[in-house]
């Protein structure tokens, strides 16, 4: 299932204009609270989806049945660029428990990459609603490789994916490579091409280098 939140017009596309335009985005301070703003839509918009119990809550008036949460979603960035969407995440879901995990491209000898999954934290899994973050989803290969890591930790009762900016080729992946009925794809926008180094273009650039410094 696929979710393009920038489809209709709402300030989220003010803030995703800002972390692609070039001069802008030079400011990583900004960079990294609009990426949290973006978080915080997509927490929204996430939040219509999970399950609610009604409570009473004493007031120093007298009493009101309000529909609560009943289970928070387990919260899950990709490091590095995950890091500030974790944060907008847990603005609206504070109560959540959050995993950890890294995955780079690792460039073979013939040029072409492979994922490598370097390292998780992760609590018991099973039967949890997760959200992964990673602001840029090119080919989709590591969110699939990240997906089939993380299962192994226990089976999700559903899986959001978060990603600001996703590539055709990337979303027909996730289609093609995970179960349909346990998984959404939340996106911002989705673009036509990939690089040769699987950039997405127009995209935005790095996003880790963006919020975090150029990398050695």
């Amino acid at each position: 299932m696929i979710k393009n939140l920038g489809q209709s017009d709402s300030i989220l596309n003010q803030f995703i204009a800002e972390i692609r335009d070039n001069v802008i985005q030079s400011d990583s301070m900004r960079f990294r609270y609009n990426l949290e703003r973006i978080s915080e839509i997509f927490a929204y918009e996430i939040s219509k989806t999970l399950i609610y119990e009604k409570r009473e809550i004493i007031t120093p008036l007298g009493s009101a049945e309000v529909p609560v949460l009943k289970e928070y979603p387990v919260i899950i960035p990709v490091l590095r660029a995950g890091l500030p969407m974790h944060k907008g995440f847990v603005n609206f879901f504070d109560k959540s428990s959050s995993a950890f995990i890294s995955a780079y491209r690792k460039v073979e000898k013939n040029e072409k990459f492979v994922i490598k999954v370097e390292y998780v934290s992760s609590p018991d899994l099973t039967g949890k609603i997760v959200i992964l973050a990673d602001p840029m989803l090119a080919t989709g290969s590591s969110i699939v490789s990240v997906y089939k890591e993380l299962i192994t930790h226990g089976k999700p009762e559903h899986f959001h994916i978060a990603s600001i900016i996703a590539s055709v080729e990337g979303v027909d992946l996730i289609k093609k490579s995970l179960p349909d009925k346990e998984v959404t794809l939340w996106v911002g926008a989705i673009d036509d091409e990939l690089t040769a180094k699987a950039y997405i273009v127009p995209g935005l650039g790095d996003a880790g280098d963006l919020a975090f410094g150029y990398k050695i």
